[in-house]
């Protein structure tokens, strides 16, 4: 049986679409919990606590959408609301586009956003059907209908940095300063999670509302107007070993090039403005917000020379900080390939990746970022799994402590939840016993268990998280589809394929899966094959990529892999 989705129409904006939030409690307004959980996520992703800009449906990352129009948006809700338990709605970048009869195992959305022919995958084709109104940008957990703002990527940045700590400063970035740009949904998490390793921090963010909103969201201590203030500041700190972090109104092309000039050099130097989409995304030096946005409205090719410019003068200066001692990485926004294709900078890959260089360890045992969300709306409930952690995983100290430290300086933004990175086995275990606590009615609502689109066996990109494997297989894309695949065959409650991502149209292909405990038998299996299987796969593709550590990982999960070298 075959279903028409709700007929699209383009149109603006509606009136007070800036106000949507996500219903809490136990009384649901669609035919099942299963359906119910992609409403409340999409709805959540909008949720002015949680989206960069919900008017525009944009929730994080440049112009990563979680519709692609309002009246796509109200389609989904409809559609939603009226799926039976054996239909599927497919979404296709942000429309509905169908709804097929499947099974009561089958997720209950499959969804795809900007997938485009290889020889046609890169920006200017991507804007060309954009601008007909036939694709969008999901970003990664936006379009996927499962991010959580900055606490989605918190520990993501909190472990990364811990790693480059130890890596370089023998333990611990205490008494350090780390340098980035860039505090919008992503990097706003750069602040707090350097502050929670001991170090202070200088952010630069050429629109200062961002910096206010990570203020008011507890991941920023400071937003100052000029590089001296800030430096005053940061020096004190440094001076009395204190944890302070700042944010700076200013533009990186311009403050970077400058701290080198004045011989300020970092002890860690990174960098996560939205130079992925050096249109939209990406403000060139000298421009204004106001100017920028005209700039673009009225000549893109001039905006996108002045943004290469612009991406070019910056990398060069991060060049002659690392030149100067900054221990320095790329941050997974593709700014040295944008410095290096469009802006001349020979060099711009004389720095690495964050992945090889800092948490491939962490994917070759099938750790990456976990995260859940109490759908009840009640922070109850997400201190009550704060307990399960601990308890099941008393003897694990990394998580042990990140538990301990997202109590203690996390607020929740829209519905409450937590990020976490588990391991294999850990988070099917963690994920029944969570089923299981819905079951007894010791949570009050089901829990929504999904993931970043970051996990190690769901993505392939050679400038990010594949960047410099072993086996030299980083464009290799079969992995996030057979990901994808399998999580359906596996009984996920919604799956997503999406281009791009964090690098940009072109450079990356990433599977993301979300599943629900709604306390049933039903769920408690399929969570344990969703969760055993997703985090599988992760260790089996960077074991067939020659990686011991994930062979070994392999062999003590039991994992079937027919050519695992012996």
């Amino acid at each position: 049986m075959v279903k028409s989705a709700t007929t699209i129409h383009e149109g603006t904006a509606p009136a007070g679409r800036e106000s949507i939030r996500a219903p809490r409690g136990t009384a649901i307004t669609c035919k099942g919990w299963q359906q119910e959980a992609a409403l409340r996520m999409l709805m959540n992703n909008l949720d002015p606590e949680v989206a960069e800009r919900p008017q525009d449906l944009v929730v994080y990352g440049g112009t990563g959408k979680a519709a692609r129009n309002w009246e796509c948006y109200d389609a989904i809700v409809e559609t939603l609301r009226s799926l039976q338990n054996d239909e599927t709605l497919l979404v296709a970048s942000g429309k509905p586009v169908g709804v097929f009869q499947t099974h009561e195992w089958a997720p209950r959305v499959l969804i795809a956003n900007a997938n485009l022919v290889g020889h046609w995958s890169s920006w200017e084709k991507f804007r060309e059907l954009e601008r007909l109104g036939l694709t969008m940008y999901g970003q990664m957990t936006a379009g996927s209908w499962i991010y959580i703002g900055s606490q989605g990527i918190l520990q993501g940045t909190y472990e990364t940095f811990a790693a480059a700590g130890r890596k370089h400063f023998g333990g611990s970035l205490a008494g350090k300063l780390v340098v980035s740009g860039g505090l919008g949904g992503m990097g706003g998490a750069q602040p707090l999670a350097a502050t929670l390793n001991g170090a202070s921090f200088l952010g630069v963010e050429v629109d200062g509302e961002k910096i206010k909103r990570r203020i008011r969201n507890g991941y920023c201590d400071i937003c100052v107007n000029n590089l001296e203030e800030a430096v005053r500041i940061l020096r004190n700190a440094l001076r009395q070993k204190q944890a302070v972090s700042v944010g700076l109104v200013g533009n990186c092309a311009e403050v970077v090039p400058e701290l080198a000039r004045r011989g300020i050099v970092p002890d860690l130097l990174t960098d996560q403005t939205s130079a992925h989409d050096p249109l939209n995304g990406y403000i060139p030096a000298g421009l204004s917000l106001e100017a920028a946005a005209e700039l673009r409205s009225k000549s893109p090719e001039d905006y996108l020379k002045r943004s290469y410019e612009s991406i070019a003068r910056h990398v060069t200066g991060m060049l002659e900080l690392q030149r100067l001692g900054a221990a320095t990485f790329d941050y997974g926004n593709n700014i040295r390939t944008q410095a290096h294709e469009h802006g001349g900078v020979k060099d711009a890959y004389n720095f690495p990746g964050f992945v090889p260089a800092y948490i491939r360890p962490l994917f070759c045992e099938g750790r990456g970022p976990f995260r859940w969300v109490a759908l009840s709306g009640d922070p109850a409930d997400i201190y009550r799994t704060d307990s399960l952690v601990l308890e099941l995983f008393a003897g694990n100290e990394i998580v042990d402590h990140w538990i301990r430290l997202a109590r203690k300086h996390v607020k929740f933004q829209g519905l409450p939840a937590r990020i976490c990175w588990l391991g294999f086995g850990e988070r099917a275990l963690f994920g029944e016993r969570l089923n299981h606590m819905v079951a007894k009615g010791e949570l009050h609502a089901p829990i929504v268990i999904g993931r970043d689109h970051l996990d190690c066996g769901s993505v392939a990109s050679p400038f990010r998280e594949t960047e410099a494997m072993k086996d030299s297989s980083d464009a290799i894309a079969d992995w996030p589809i057979l990901n994808a695949l399998l999580n359906t065959a596996s009984g996920a409650s919604w799956v997503s394929v999406h281009n791009g991502g964090g690098v940009g149209i072109g450079y990356s292909l990433h599977a993301g899966q979300v599943t629900v405990a709604d306390g049933t038998s039903e769920m408690a299996r399929r969570i344990q094959r969703v969760l055993t299987n997703d985090p599988g796969i992760g260790i089996a593709r960077h074991a067939d990529a020659g990686y011991e550590e994930a062979a070994r990982s392999a062999r003590q999960a039991g994992l079937k892999i027919p050519m695992l070298p012996k």
